[in-house]
């Protein structure tokens, strides 16, 4: 299945790294590219810089692209303006956060997402104040329910959140983790679960059983972390 890429465009190239840096904690085989600053280094955007990115991130199945402040928008929609009809249809530009926007995207590309599905990702990723918005009781005749805890030291933190959210969401089960969903790597990582915190792990569907299963293995054998 062709892989979708994600550039992140920042007036300062530190910032875009920085980003891309902490994306690939999470989706270390996704194709992600920074193109901050100037061609001279300097702040600012270089239409050459986001070319570039642009066409390497979408040479598998398309790309996503998020942006800083306005005038980095305007410089990535005139590259995509340059584009050809065909390849336009490959990019989207994301409207969303930069941080939160390039992990949940980075996320569901790592998962396997489509183009639709990870510019989808990164423009619901608006933040996790209202941790509890799509809480969900699947409790029912089919739910599966069992419950451990966390062992890693630094509790459910970025990176085994995103493990957490890898696992869940090659199921077709609908899966929640005290109540949230399951493949939200936002709202996981807004539950703030510490070390020696119980999680109980709810699913329905066809495979939930399986599904519930192999994140309680996950969870016990701390995401292959040293505890």
């Amino acid at each position: 299945m062709p892989t979708i890429g994600i550039v992140i465009v920042s007036h300062s190239a530190k910032i875009a790294e920085g980003v891309v840096e902490l994306a690939r904690q999470m989706a270390p085989s996704t194709t992600l590219l920074a193109a901050g600053g100037t061609d001279e280094g300097g702040i600012g955007t270089s239409f050459d810089r986001i070319s570039a990115a642009v066409a390497t991130a979408s040479a598998g199945g398309g790309a996503v692209v998020l942006c800083d402040l306005g005038s980095a928008i305007l410089t990535s929609e005139t590259v995509v303006d340059f584009l050809d009809d065909a390849d336009k249809e490959r990019v989207v530009i994301a409207d969303a956060p930069l941080v939160e926007g390039a992990v949940a995207a980075a996320v569901a590309a790592e998962t396997g997402g489509d183009l639709d599905q990870v510019a989808q990702a990164a423009s619901s990723a608006t933040g996790v104040a209202d941790v509890h918005a799509d809480e969900r009781d699947l409790r029912g005749g089919d739910a599966v329910e069992r419950s451990t805890t966390i062992v890693n030291a630094s509790g459910l933190h970025a990176r085994p959140a995103a493990e957490l959210v890898k696992h869940a969401s090659a199921f077709q089960a609908d899966v929640t983790v005290n109540g949230v969903d399951a493949k939200s790597l936002l709202r996981i990582m807004g539950l703030n679960v510490g070390a020696g915190s119980t999680v109980a792990i709810m699913a329905t569907g066809p495979d939930a059983e399986a599904a519930v299963d192999e994140l309680i293995a996950l969870i016990d054998g701390g995401f292959g972390e040293k505890a």
